[in-house]
């Protein structure tokens, strides 16, 4: 079954309970942190859960570790089984459209060992645009008992990086825009540019005009100058917009990919460490 799923499909899924599912809400803003919890409680898919990228998908941000480090794991595994989610869940993710918060949750998924986890395609604003009910009542929880089995290697820290880096035995991605990763633009960060060594891939681009996700073989054609042989970690500004690009690249036949959740706002907090402002 594909990781991304249509409104369609979720709405047959709901109407006919077949098979345990929970629907979770994840859009946020980042200029507006309370903006996505606003928007569920004015309106959500049916059955929906609120998830906040802040509170639930986040850890408070130190001095480093970046600006989004990954949350308590011990804590988000008990927040998975408060919300319902346990091993015999089918999982599926919604955002405003396709951005990244969902991928995010996505991610964090794939990395406590649940796969049956699933993105709907267009988010909030294709279920609405089809006409299908939206509702303001929150759900009443059932909670259960989610047991995580950690990917480990789907995951790395600085150190790593800066090794393999240097040993050239990965690659290094950046999908913020492109604009950022030249360091012409830098809205959030104190300094510009990114990781040297890092290759520009705007998450994106994984997306059609249409806002929807390319099919495998578009997916395959974006990522056409990496190797499938090597190990590609994957980075943004705070592993928020890297999650988009390692669910693509993962539906693309890659499969050594980790998240570098500290990605560039990590990498700035330690004064030692260059920034590079060309193309690479």
């Amino acid at each position: 079954m594909s990781i991304v799923v249509s409104d369609e499909w979720l709405k047959e899924r709901l109407e006919n309970s077949s098979g345990k599912t929970v629907v979770v809400d994840t859009r946020f803003e980042l200029t507006d942190p309370d903006a996505g919890r606003k928007a569920y409680l004015d309106g959500h898919i049916p059955g929906a859960v609120y998830l906040d990228l802040n509170k639930d998908l986040s850890e408070k941000a130190a001095k480093h570790g970046g600006s989004h480090p990954l949350p308590d794991m011990e804590m988000f595994t008990a927040k998975m089984g408060h919300i319902g989610i346990d091993h015999d869940t089918t999982v599926v993710i919604y955002d405003q459209q396709n951005d990244m918060f969902a991928a995010r949750f996505w991610w964090l998924l794939q990395y406590a060992g649940h796969e049956d986890v699933h993105l709907l395609d267009g988010g909030f604003e294709q279920w609405v645009r089809a006409g299908y009910n939206i509702t303001t009542e929150v759900p009443k929880l059932e909670a259960t008992e989610f047991k995580p089995n950690f990917q480990e290697n789907a995951v790395t820290d600085i150190e790593e990086v800066i090794e393999k880096l240097a040993n050239q035995s990965a690659t290094l991605i950046d999908s913020r825009s492109h604009d950022r990763y030249l360091g012409k633009t830098e809205p959030l960060y104190r300094k510009a540019g990114h990781i040297p060594g890092a290759k520009s891939f705007f998450w994106k681009n994984v997306l059609n005009a249409d806002g929807k996700w390319k099919e495998t073989a578009e997916l395959e054609k974006n990522f056409d100058s990496l190797s499938k042989d090597d190990e590609i970690i994957v980075s943004c500004g705070s592993g928020v917009s890297a999650c988009p690009n390692v669910l693509a690249l993962k539906s693309a036949g890659f499969r050594n990919v980790k998240l570098y959740p500290g990605s560039f706002s990590d990498w700035i907090s330690y004064d030692e460490n260059n920034v590079e402002t060309k193309d690479e």
